[in-house]
């Protein structure tokens, strides 16, 4: 009697499908281990590739980078993320407007050489705390960083953003720069949310976007520049690659930009977790290495330094699909287009207004989930530490308070989040030595 031999055991895909793989049931969410069907996948990664495009646009063109390096980095960053986080914490890497002070600061006669170089190092110095956090383990973080500061840095992270949606950050964009076409945008992404049904609602803002382009486009809003650089652009090009040099002046000026990435790193993990009602601790040292080695891999090519992205956290919000694989979409997506001129050109053909109506909803979905934080983990606001902590830290990062000490500056995210904490355990310290009450008088 002979024995056949054993089948190959079919390999398994790092995602299950989700119910029937094209509805989600109401109160369900598609979980990062799990995935819809391969066709609308496919439209949810394209949907965070619109929604990060805006602002990891914007990083490069205020600071003189190349924009096509910038996007072929982001993606590859976000693709090193996915695997060092094992599938398991759903990120989209992009231009983290954190370094745009220090960096402009730290190029010297325009040479961007500089400016890299220190983004090398805070991303080496990320990493190393990524390392850390993994040895030591994330306790430390839930003791440091209890749901009423996650919050508030979460909330904190959106609130500060809405000038960008206004006018692009100061640079005259926005909402403010074209009110109506901002509107029609942002109409159509509501619309688009309640008016269809299934997995059409779920694309509401990549739908908005293009119904904002279409109304920009015949108005003849487009920038005539924009347009003629689009026609000329080639297809298929290599990015605008720069090696980094090292300065000590520069490094001093861009490593602190550590501690804003550590704050929105943990304040994104923390986010999902809430959305996902999965605890994501033990990913946390990962993700920092991730955003670590995706920033030193940006900075030794003539990228932007990278962060997890909070628009990307809007649209994962709006749509409830938490899948990693629709951001392994993303970043081919993202790599594939950075070696696009032709795509590099079509993005900038996107009018202000649009992008403000698009980031109006996804910023304010940021601030929002900084609540639902605060509401899921119960925390007693009758408590007058919890609610100084998270009165004063929203109020820093939702004005930007800016701390500029020499050439080193510290903006809102990075000053809301120190508050945050410094304020919580000072309060929490005092109330134990003083024996007082922990309830309002």
């Amino acid at each position: 009697m002979s024995l056949s031999p054993n089948p190959t055991p079919a390999r398994r895909s790092p995602w299950a499908v989700h119910g029937d793989g094209k509805t989600i049931q109401p109160g369900e969410v598609v979980h990062p281990d799990e995935r819809l069907s391969w066709p609308r996948t496919l439209g949810v990664g394209v949907q965070h590739v619109v929604a990060m495009f805006g602002a990891t646009f914007t990083v490069p063109l205020i600071t003189g980078f190349p924009p096509a390096t910038t996007l072929f980095f982001s993606g590859l960053g976000t693709l090193l993320f996915l695997l060092i986080t094992r599938n398991r914490v759903p990120s989209y890497l992009g231009s983290s407007f954190a370094f745009i002070a220090p960096v402009i600061a730290a190029r010297s006669g325009g040479d961007i050489g500089p400016a890299l170089g220190g983004i090398v190092v805070a991303g080496a110095l990320l990493a190393l705390v990524g390392l850390i956090v993994q040895w030591i383990g994330a306790r430390w973080i839930d003791v440091l960083m209890p749901p009423v500061v996650t919050g508030a840095i979460v909330a904190l992270i959106g609130l500060n953003l809405a000038p960008v949606a206004w006018d692009g950050g100061g640079s005259g964009g926005g909402v403010k720069a074209q009110p109506v076409i901002a509107v029609v945008t942002l109409a159509a992404i509501l619309l688009a949310t309640v008016a269809f049904r299934g997995f059409l609602a779920r694309l509401s803002i990549l739908l908005g976007v293009a119904c904002g382009w279409l109304f920009a486009a015949a108005l003849g809003d487009l920038d005539p520049k924009a347009t003629k650089d689009l026609r000329e652009a080639a297809w298929i090009g290599l990015p605008d690659f720069h090696a980094p040099t090292f300065t000590w002046h520069a490094i001093l000026l861009v490593a602190p930009v550590i501690l804003v990435l550590i704050a929105e790193n943990a304040g994104h993990v923390k986010a999902v977790a809430a959305m996902t009602e999965r605890n994501l601790d033990k990913e946390m040292g990962r993700a920092f290495l991730g955003d670590g080695l995706a920033t030193m891999l940006a900075g030794s090519g003539g990228g932007s330094g990278t962060t997890t992205y909070a628009e990307n956290i809007g649209v994962m919000a709006a749509t409830r699909v938490y899948s990693t694989a629709a951001y392994w979409v993303a970043g081919v997506a993202a790599v594939l287009l950075g070696l696009s001129p032709k795509f590099g050109a079509l993005i900038l053909t996107v009018p202000a207004g649009v992008l403000g109506g698009a980031t109006t909803a996804l910023y304010g979905l940021i601030a929002v989930l900084g609540a639902r934080i605060w509401i899921e983990s119960r925390v007693n606001f009758q408590d007058p530490t919890n609610l100084m902590t998270a009165a004063v830290a929203v109020i820093i990062g939702a004005a930007n308070y800016t701390l500029t000490y020499g050439d080193l500056s510290f903006n809102g995210i990075a000053l809301g989040t120190a508050a945050a904490i410094v304020i919580y355990h000072l309060m929490r310290l005092i109330t134990r030595v003083r024996g007082t009450a922990s309830t309002p008088t």
